[in-house]
């Protein structure tokens, strides 16, 4: 904030619980592609989930001349078995 300015503009976002199912497939999509790919590197086969995590959303500003433009972000840990 500039020291000329008098108030802060803040921002309430609601619709994270929408985005949510979307955003929950992709990351578990792009885990999977990974794995395929260690897999694939390691000379093994992708096994089953052995246990997968949803990890956090986190929600920040797309840059700083932009704060008005948010980047929503998604963790997801999967892991995976190896097969032979």
């Amino acid at each position: 904030m500039a020291k000329n300015d008098k108030y802060e503009t803040k921002y309430m976002f609601t619709g994270l619980n929408a985005l949510k199912p979307s955003m929950i497939e992709e990351a578990t999509k792009n885990a999977r592609e990974a794995a395929l790919k260690f897999a694939k590197d390691s000379d093994s086969k992708l096994g089953k989930i052995k246990n997968a995590n949803q990890g956090y959303f986190s929600i920040n500003n797309r840059d700083s001349g932009t704060p008005y433009i948010k980047a929503v972000r998604v963790v997801a840990n999967v892991t995976y078995y190896l097969d032979d």
